[in-house]
């Protein structure tokens, strides 16, 4: 009998989230209400450094409204990292502005500081970058570039609840910081988003965004979108945020693990975790060091199909090189990562025998040439 298969990730929805559903079934307030105001003020005091917090109904809505209530628009350009899901560059080009892609730091697979500068023009507004599989961008160097230029920073942490650089929350350095709540994250509400805002004026600005224009019904202050979050999402979140603390550990656990385990090993580079960072784990990102990406899609199947180690490649593709922007620029670190990269499970659900059995078949298909 073949081993069980070894989820790339797993979401933990335990009873507790289930009688929390209930609870807001019971009342009869599911839409936003306040399940929704209790978990936006529980989510600034664990993970956003008490920033006035705006629950939305997904990350990207965060994202986007973020941009709106900055005033971004046509003529206005945001640099961003190209090694990132789409949704970063969406969130500026569908308010009419363009994204510049600037090349990464291949150690942390975030944007790269020195990358910056260079890509600064006259229509420069901001920079977003993106705290990658829960490793911290250097936004403190990041954060004095846009000051002594004059632009904003946003931050992407979709994937990094908790994590922190040089003692501070990411989420915490910009104008606002989003947090994604979708089911693979460290934590989940179903599906949802945080947007922490540096001020409340700006926080006043998503809230009105999220809910049709309007903080008082029917009387519409701005054109708005539908972007809120229900009772029934916000419940589930207030019970994730309970156990995150004791996730993080785990997962950082389970990375030490892996870092023991693949030391060593011809080819394979594991993550490192700059001085300063405190990485949270979203994703335990390998590189197979000087393989194709055909080498490496011919590494990730063996490791599913031979040893029942599910993994995964985050990105495949540039965002730039994507048919949604369709650019030709000259990024080699960003093109090396999304030929070298890929994520092991490092979940909390894993076990000893899983950490052993994951360990063991990066090995053997290492040892077997199929990189």
């Amino acid at each position: 009998m073949s081993e069980q298969m070894i989820p790339a990730a797993r979401p933990i929805i335990g009873d507790e989230e289930r009688e929390a559903v209930d609870r807001v079934l019971r009342s009869g307030m599911v839409a936003q209400g306040p399940e929704v105001a209790a978990f936006e003020e529980e989510f600034a005091a664990e993970l956003a450094g008490s920033r006035p917090t705006v629950a939305v109904n997904s990350g990207t809505s965060g994202q986007h409204l973020g941009m709106v209530a900055l005033g971004l628009g046509p003529g206005d350009e945001v640099i961003v990292p190209s090694f990132t899901f789409a949704a970063t560059a969406n969130s500026v080009a569908v308010t009419g502005a363009t994204p510049v892609f600037v090349d990464i730091d291949l150690d942390t697979f975030c944007i790269d500081p020195s990358a910056i500068e260079g890509a600064i023009t006259e229509r420069t507004v901001g920079i977003q970058p993106v705290h990658l599989y829960g490793h911290p961008a250097e936004i403190d160097t990041i954060a004095e570039i846009a000051g002594r230029h004059g632009l904003w920073v946003a931050e992407d942490a979709a994937q990094a609840h908790g994590a922190t650089w040089k003692g501070r929350q990411v989420g915490t350095f910009g104008r606002f910081g989003m947090f994604s709540l979708y089911p693979t994250k460290n934590m989940t509400s179903g599906e949802g988003g945080m947007v922490a805002c540096e001020d409340e004026e700006l926080a006043r600005a998503v809230r009105l965004l999220r809910n049709q224009g309007m903080e008082v019904q029917y009387a519409n202050e701005v054109a708005g979108f539908n972007n809120r979050m229900t009772d029934l999402h916000a419940a589930i979140g207030r019970v994730q945020l309970t156990r995150l603390v004791g996730w993080t550990a785990q997962r950082r656990a389970n990375a030490a693990a892996l870092d023991e385990g693949l030391a060593g090993i011809a080819g394979v580079v594991a993550p490192v975790v700059r001085e300063g960072a405190e990485h949270v784990y979203h994703q335990y990102t390998i590189r197979l060091d000087g393989a194709s990406a055909a080498e490496r899609d011919a590494f990730a199947a063996a490791l599913r199909e031979e040893h029942r180690v599910g993994c995964g490649v985050y990105y495949p593709t540039p965002v730039h090189r994507l048919p949604s922007f369709g650019l030709d620029l000259d990024l080699p670190v960003t093109e090396r990562a999304a030929r070298e990269v890929l994520s092991l499970p490092v979940h909390p659900s894993l076990t000893e025998n899983d950490l052993e059995r994951i360990v063991a078949a990066v090995a053997a298909v290492a040892a077997g040439g199929a990189a």
